[in-house]
């Protein structure tokens, strides 16, 4: 009979899978490892895991011998089918109270319909995300952990041994892993997460065409700006890395950024953030423009057509490029702001729709370290929530609504000088308007209200009336007195 010697079991050894494994090792945890291709077992026992405690298995059915009780297998294969087929396999061998732990990048909908499924066969789940990339994963990632909450308590020792620690670094700091919340919780975090990764990415990159094309900055120069930047209220990750490519040769001298086609890839969960901001009514416009950017980039075949029969006005920077350069700072950081409270907007609202009891905050912590938009700047956000947990913009936090008046004078430069150059700010400019349209107690949306009512009989609400009562004008005449029941538009 087979004696139970293993903490965790994991499924896939993919980069991410090894890395994971060769991390929970090097914290004194004793893991089993499983490969649908089984000779991968050996290869990675023969070679990185080699002299470790790492234990290989070739079956499922050893793989869940191996393991002490309560028995927790960890999947790390691709998202969707692949992970429901593992489960059904791993599922006969599996006994009430076991946990299964799904660390891809799943859609947050498949959490919350595995984790109802495996608690009706008395089984726990739990979908965590996990960023920062094979480097994180090897030695530190960001974790973020929802699903069955009875399940935490068997995996939190595991989990935050493993994950990132603020200060940086520090064995005895604060772990960038903590529960987040119930069903697809910790999955829907962390794709909030790849979304305000995509929008920092995207304000980046136009600051970068605007120093390129719009100051004539080389990459030298600009490789400069951003180490300044990056030691000041800007300090993150992607600035740290963004200054390394620009600074960056090959072998032959040249510039390996100026070599990359400009036709940007995607994977996903930048789009599903959109698509989950549009379904439950939630403005998260810079979001949704670095998506719509990476899709305009693909279209490289067409714009390169397009620029040779569409001009734009001619023009040229005339004024300092220093003072430039500093309101290009503000305009990054105050879209960075607007970003992240619109991604707060979304789990907020998320939150309330799925029952979930999220703690913004320690979500902020989560991210301080270990994953891809790591940076100083969450702090701040974590101190906002700390002390005042029901805030509901992060806007309205002191330190935020102060940092955005400082800079709108700078960003509203940028975003002018932007037009006049006829250089695309996506990410810059749809962040100011939702803050011009954030701060005003009127908008326009009378005037769609009476068009709709106008055309579709959608009905309105008065500014003289309590909220909740409708009203119908026939507009024309001719129209009556009938209003719309399902006619949307």
């Amino acid at each position: 009979m087979t004696v139970p010697v293993a903490d965790i079991g994991l499924i896939g050894l993919a980069v991410m899978g090894q890395n994971l494994v060769l991390n929970m090792n090097d914290h004194g945890f004793t893991v089993a490892v499983y490969n649908r291709t089984v000779s991968k077992v050996d290869e990675f026992l023969d070679g990185t895991a080699a002299g470790t405690n790492v234990v290989g298995a070739h079956s499922i059915e050893e793989l869940i011998s191996l393991l002490k009780r309560p028995r927790r297998v960890m999947l790390m294969v691709k998202a969707g089918k692949p992970v429901d087929a593992f489960i059904e396999t791993v599922l006969p061998y599996l006994e009430p109270g076991d946990i299964i732990i799904d660390g891809g990048n799943s859609n947050y909908e498949d959490s919350i319909r595995r984790t109802a499924y495996l608690e009706s066969k008395g089984l726990l789940f739990i979908g965590t995300g996990v960023s920062g990339g094979e480097e994180g994963a090897r030695f530190g990632p960001s974790i973020m952990p929802g699903g069955s909450p009875a399940a935490w308590a068997s995996v939190k020792d595991i989990f935050q041994s493993i994950s990132a620690k603020v200060p940086e670094g520090d064995p005895n700091g604060a772990p960038c892993c903590d529960w987040v919340g119930e069903g697809g919780a910790g999955h829907f975090v962390k794709m909030v997460h790849n979304g305000i990764e995509y929008g920092d990415m995207q304000i980046i990159a136009e600051a970068y065409e605007l120093m390129k094309e719009g100051l004539g900055l080389d990459n030298d120069a600009m490789s400069a700006v951003l180490e300044r930047w990056n030691s000041g209220k800007l300090e993150s990750y992607l600035i740290e890395i963004t200054r390394d490519i620009l600074a960056y040769r090959d072998e032959t001298g040249a510039a390996v950024l100026d070599l990359i086609l400009d036709a940007a890839g995607q994977k996903g969960t930048g789009k599903w953030t959109a698509e989950s901001a549009l379904n439950m009514g939630i403005p998260l416009t810079l979001i949704g423009e670095a998506v719509f950017a990476r899709s305009l980039s693909a279209l490289k075949e067409e714009r390169v057509a397009a620029s040779k029969v569409l001009h734009g006005q001619a023009s040229s920077f005339t004024g300092k490029q220093a003072a430039f350069i500093d309101d290009l700072e503000e305009a990054v950081y105050a879209s960075k702001i607007v970003s992240y409270a619109q991604g707060y907007m979304l789990m907020r609202a998320a939150a309330a729709e799925y029952g979930w009891n999220l703690n913004y905050g320690g979500i902020a912590l989560m991210w301080r370290g270990g994953c891809i938009i790591r940076s100083v700047f969450l702090g701040k956000i974590k101190e906002a929530y700390d002390t005042d947990p029901d805030l509901t913009n992060l806007l309205l936090a002191p330190y935020f609504t102060e940092a955005v008046e400082a800079a709108q004078a700078g960003w509203r430069r940028v975003v002018a000088q932007a037009v006049a150059l006829g250089i695309p700010v996506p990410a810059m400019s749809s962040a100011l308007a939702f803050f011009d349209g954030y701060r005003r107690d009127r908008l326009p949306a009378n005037l769609t209200q009476a068009q709709r009512d106008y055309f579709g009989a959608h009905t309105y609400e008065r500014v003289d009336r309590p909220r909740g009562q409708f009203f119908h004008t026939n507009w024309t005449g001719e129209g009556g007195d009938v209003t719309a029941g399902t006619y949307e538009a």
